[in-house]
């Protein structure tokens, strides 16, 4: 599993989790994409909202209709995930996060879905208490940020705190740029894999964000996490 943090809210995370996915999805993989921010859930919400628009330049929807599906769901087994390649699978948060134990849950929803499936987990912002839970369960993370100093600040935060968890990023995406400074890498000890432009406010809908994360996808792909990922 990959989680994808960040530093505080808005810095990119839940669109970045949905544009990769639905990205990895394009290159065949059966791709599971799943909300660990539980208390600001909205990555089923957004996979819904831009399922047209995905639709329009191709099958990837965000699945409209697996927005119910929930990480509790999938985790205990009561609605097994079995991802194909038509489009991300989208899990949604528990009803009543609250009274969920987020350790066990995204420990079993690791043992819940393929191998050969990657798996994203939307993480909650910055150092919150809630975010150690998914970045305890997650194999690496993905940390994506603005290049505004206050984010990257935050950022760097996030990556040093993912790597306490033994969740060792595997790279940086930089949200709203074409161009990333070399000194960015150095701050957050990882490779920037992903530069994605500014698409407004439909960015998922934008072509060259399209590209960008479809990019994006590639470079992840040349990784040690996608060893044994089903994908083109």
């Amino acid at each position: 599993m990959i989680a994808v943090a960040g530093g505080k809210g808005g810095s990119g995370k839940t669109t970045t989790t949905l544009g990769l996915a639905r990205a990895l999805s394009r290159r065949g993989a059966p791709v599971v994409a799943a909300d660990a921010d539980w208390d600001l859930p909205n990555l089923a919400r957004l996979a819904a909202e831009t399922a047209v628009d995905s639709m329009v330049a191709g099958p990837e929807s965000g699945a409209v209709d697996r927005d119910a599906r929930t990480v509790l769901d999938a985790a205990r087994g009561t609605d097994l995930v079995r991802p194909d390649r038509s489009g991300p699978t989208v899990l949604a948060a528990p009803e009543a996060p609250r009274s969920v134990d987020a350790n066990a849950t995204f420990d079993a929803l690791d043992g819940a879905t393929p191998g050969s499936a990657p798996v994203l987990l939307d993480c909650p912002a910055g150092a919150s208490p809630d975010v150690a839970a998914p970045l305890r369960a997650a194999d690496r993370s993905l940390i994506a940020t603005p290049l505004r100093r206050a984010a990257l600040r935050d950022a760097a935060k996030t990556a040093a705190i993912a790597r306490r968890l033994d969740c060792p990023p595997l790279g940086a995406v930089a949200i709203g740029e074409t161009s990333v400074p070399e000194e960015v890498a150095t701050l957050l000890g990882c490779p920037v894999l992903g530069e994605i432009p500014d698409g407004g406010g439909a960015p998922l809908s934008d072509p060259a964000v399209r590209e960008a994360y479809d990019d994006l996808a590639r470079r992840l792909g040349g990784t040690a996490a996608a060893t044994e990922w089903k994908i083109a």
